[in-house]
């Protein structure tokens, strides 16, 4: 199995796409794994070679002691293109990952040719909010929030048309190491980036969805406002746009990322 080994940790990756090809990095969400973006291999592969890796804490990378911050999330993403000798890459995050994102757009942008940041936020939730999150995990594991997670995640008609690609959402967030998972809570609660959005100096395209409660548009419209030049759209989905809309967010993605 492919591992970048980082000096504290060993993140895992995974490669689709032709060899020679423009790069474009997926970053997970809290809570998933790299196998989140398998509804873009296909398309995406039309133009780019994929780099899908799973975030410290997540799958099959590391489980170092937490807490986690955002900022350490995205140093983990500079080192990781260093081990692997890539100079500029396109990046695309969703939730956690769009954190990332706008870290790595404002600290590391000599690295970035385009970034995307999809169904997140600058400021996610409330300190209350993730410390009962956490304290739920704690308690009783992943299980104990699962499913109130799925429904923010997913809408329910989609959730009602599609249940098996819903059950396997689930499944992976059941699979979540809880030590792991509550170590990224910590860096999603602890990372407020609003007043260094303007910092971000990559062309950054910001994707929101309708229906989510997680990181609703408005918030994505903050992004969106405050990044200089940046650019806004809105599909028909709750938080995983990335599935719910598949075909509306690789269009999106892709006419961004090519042109």
């Amino acid at each position: 199995m492919p591992f970048a080994k980082l000096p504290d940790a060993q993140i895992f990756y995974e490669w689709a796409g032709p060899e020679h090809a423009p790069v474009l990095v997926f970053s997970n969400s809290l809570g998933t794994t790299h196998r989140m973006w398998g509804p873009q291999v296909v398309t995406f592969t039309k133009h780019f070679r994929l780099l899908r890796y799973d975030t410290r804490g997540h799958g099959q990378s590391s489980i170092t002691p937490g807490p986690y911050t955002i900022e350490q999330l995205s140093w983990d993403v500079v080192r990781l293109l260093d081990c692997l000798q890539m100079d500029r890459i396109y990046f695309c995050g969703l939730s956690m990952g769009g954190m990332t994102g706008m870290f790595l757009g404002a600290n590391a942008p000599n690295r970035f040719h385009k970034i995307v940041l999809c169904n997140t936020a600058a400021k996610i939730g409330t300190l209350e909010s993730w410390n009962a999150r956490i304290d739920a995990v704690q308690k009783s594991g992943m299980r104990a929030v699962a499913g109130a997670v799925l429904e923010r995640w997913l809408t329910p008609s989609y959730r009602a048309a599609h249940p098996t690609e819903t059950a396997g959402v689930l499944r992976m967030l059941e699979e979540a190491n809880p030590e792991g998972y509550i170590a990224n809570c910590a860096a999603v609660r602890d990372m407020d980036q609003r007043n260094a959005l303007q910092n971000v100096k990559v062309p950054t395209l910001i994707l929101g969805g309708t229906h989510d409660s997680s990181t609703p548009a408005a918030d994505g419209q903050f992004v969106a406002e405050h990044i200089p030049g940046a650019r806004w759209v809105e599909v028909n989905a709750a938080h995983l746009s990335n599935l719910e809309a598949r075909d509306e967010f690789n269009s999106h993605v892709i006419n961004f990322l090519v042109k």
